[in-house]
């Protein structure tokens, strides 16, 4: 039916502002919003509570930062917002699985240390095989040792005097046939007295930098460095990375490090050595024969 007298100017929201009515949104870090009354824009870069009042900081473009009330009076893309306090994170779910894809044992303590080791090449070895395994191993009570370099390998296994409770497993980089490191390994072996409680593994890896995936660095592969060059030194330049000091070549594998996730980050010529020396060094004992 047809409305002579048309319709009622005050029906609906007639009191709503041109611009709308403000929302709420969290005042979440790196939001960027106006304060109507001062013009200043910038991004939040922190909420606190002064004086009994919630406050955000914002951060303008030459990184000045004033403080406002928390609440109303903001435009965010154009449009009003109630700035609120951002909700508190939840406690992180623990994960199910290692970092090694090892199934997580909730609140497990470290269990004390057992007779039997690990031993790897040097640090970066040692930081590595930490992070992919370290919460396995501190399940089993097993420690990574560094030899520091395997050109005395047969003197630090008869040192180490290894039996059925105290085994020795050890991870040997660029384990190519006729390498040095395949001759010293060969000699290594010939320790009778020792040899069936030591598992010498290795994988073909010039450094154990390139056992991580070169994906994780922007790479399709890792480049070749031409013998007589600084093989650390040669890949930070190729990167594009400083490289002219050892401190440089430190903070170089830092970065790479810290592109390792999990397992799923490093080459299986890797992880296959790894594993292959935990199951020895904490399986029960050895079978006569």
């Amino acid at each position: 039916m047809h409305d002579r007298y048309g319709n009622d100017v005050l029906a609906g929201d007639w009191k709503r502002p041109p611009r709308g009515r403000s929302r709420e949104v969290e005042a979440v870090r790196d939001l960027v919003v106006e304060d109507v009354a001062t013009g200043w824009v910038g991004a939040v870069v922190a909420v606190e509570k002064a004086g009994g009042k919630h406050v955000v900081h914002l951060e303008d473009a030459q990184g000045k930062v004033r403080a406002f009330p928390l609440g109303g009076g903001f435009w965010m893309d154009g449009q009003p917002v109630r700035l609120v306090a951002p909700k508190a994170d939840p406690a992180p779910r623990r994960p199910e699985r290692t970092a090694s894809g090892s199934r997580a044992v909730e609140a497990a303590p470290a269990r004390v240390a057992v007779g039997s080791r690990i031993f790897v090449e040097g640090k970066h070895d040692a930081e590595l095989v930490e992070k992919v395994w370290g919460d396995d191993l501190r399940v089993e009570g097993v420690v990574v040792e560094m030899l520091d370099g395997v050109d005395d390998l047969r003197g630090v296994i008869e040192d180490f005097r290894p039996t059925a409770d105290r085994r020795m497993g050890v991870l040997v980089d660029h384990l190519v046939p006729g390498t040095k490191e395949w001759r010293v390994v060969e000699e290594a072996r010939r320790t009778p007295r020792y040899a069936r409680h030591v598992r010498i593994v290795g994988h073909p890896y010039v450094d154990v930098w390139q056992s991580v995936r070169p994906e994780r660095l922007g790479l399709e592969q890792w480049p070749v460095i031409p013998k007589g060059q600084s093989w650390k030194h040669g890949i930070l330049a190729h990167l594009g990375w400083p490289h002219s000091s050892q401190a440089d070549v430190a903070r170089g594998w830092q970065r790479i490090l810290a592109s390792v996730d999990d397992y799923t980050h490093l080459e299986p010529e890797l992880l296959g050595r790894v594993e292959e020396l935990i199951d020895f060094v904490t399986v029960g004992d050895l079978p006569l024969g």
